[in-house]
């Protein structure tokens, strides 16, 4: 699509017809100078003028129609982009211990491969948000700092293995380092109200060195909230023992820092849980887009350059 950023300037286009039709010949203030043959340079002037042959009329009339089209500054715009936007900060915590590989809330899929599909699509949908992702088990790691690049953090997600952070559950150590990457991402500050932490897991915390109760105090204390999300089916897995979900914990986690604390025993439930976080913390950043611009304007002020070449060699010809 053609744009012309400066329309206005059409307005100049009569300029030089105005000039010859209402203008006044220049006079000479003074005689300081004086020049004997003056009348005869300004017959011949005139001569010139009345000479000049058409087709270099033509000339002239075309480059200043080009510069003027130059001076409009023509672009052409691209198809509309979105634009990165700051609005809230979100954390993902997925559990990847042994546990969750026990298919009890979507036929043969894992819970994992559940909350793969699940989360994803909560991920696509936090357009102007910056979301992070951190996998924990036995140890915590931050799998994808915070940033605006939802693809990238969706594919991390995608790629998450069980085991792949060990086969048992740190929680307090997986809210420890969401504090400590906040806290050195913000400069030792973490946003209140626009800092979010949505941690999901199917055990009880029994690894690690930060007790879960004690992390959810200092996420408190730096403005972290904290949504806990327990998955699997009501039934007790018999996959680990020391699998079975502390929910008190988790509700405890989620009240201390100003959460919520949701249950989802399939996947269905688990998709109406991402849903309602979407409600309770809708994206703070509207969706904001842009159009790539190229400047079309060297092209016509080039072919005027180019044009005034023979319009001033051709000033040396015999005109008559």
């Amino acid at each position: 699509m053609i744009h012309f950023e400066w329309p206005w300037m059409l307005l100049f286009l009569p300029l030089p017809w105005l000039i010859k039709r209402w203008a006044p010949p220049a006079q000479p203030r003074s005689t300081a100078l004086f020049l004997p043959f003056a009348a005869a340079v300004g017959a011949d002037a005139t001569a010139f003028r009345r000479t000049m042959p058409t087709p270099r009329k033509a000339l002239f009339v075309m480059i200043w129609l080009l510069l003027v089209i130059a001076a409009t500054r023509p672009q052409w715009l691209g198809n509309p982009e979105p634009v990165p936007a700051t609005g809230r900060r979100l954390l993902l915590a997925v559990d990847v211990s042994g546990s969750m590989s026990t298919q009890d809330m979507a036929g043969d899929f894992s819970r994992l491969q559940v909350v793969q599909k699940v989360a994803g699509d909560f991920i696509r949908r936090r357009h102007g948000d910056q979301v992070g992702l951190i996998l924990f088990g036995t140890r915590p790691y931050l799998q994808a700092p915070l940033t605006t690049d939802l693809h990238t953090v969706e594919q991390f997600l995608d790629e998450a293995t069980i085991g792949i952070a060990g086969t048992q559950t740190a929680i307090g150590d997986a809210i420890g380092l969401a504090i400590k990457r906040l806290q050195n991402n913000a400069g030792n500050t973490v946003h209140k109200g626009d800092t979010v932490m949505i941690l999901l897991t199917d055990g009880s915390s029994n690894a690690g060195a930060m007790p879960p109760i004690e992390a959810a105090k200092l996420a408190a204390a730096d403005g972290l909230r904290i949504y806990t999300i327990g998955v699997g089916s009501d039934s007790q897995s018999d996959f680990l023992a020391d699998g079975d979900l502390d929910e008190d914990t988790l509700k405890r986690i989620a009240a201390t820092t100003g959460g919520k604390y949701f249950r989802a025993t399939d996947a269905n439930a688990l998709e109406d849980v991402y849903a309602r976080i979407d409600k309770l913390e809708p994206s703070a950043a509207k969706a904001q887009w842009y159009r790539p611009r190229d400047e079309w304007f060297p092209w016509p002020l080039g072919a005027a350059l180019l044009l005034s070449l023979p319009a001033v060699l051709w000033s040396g010809r015999k005109w008559s």
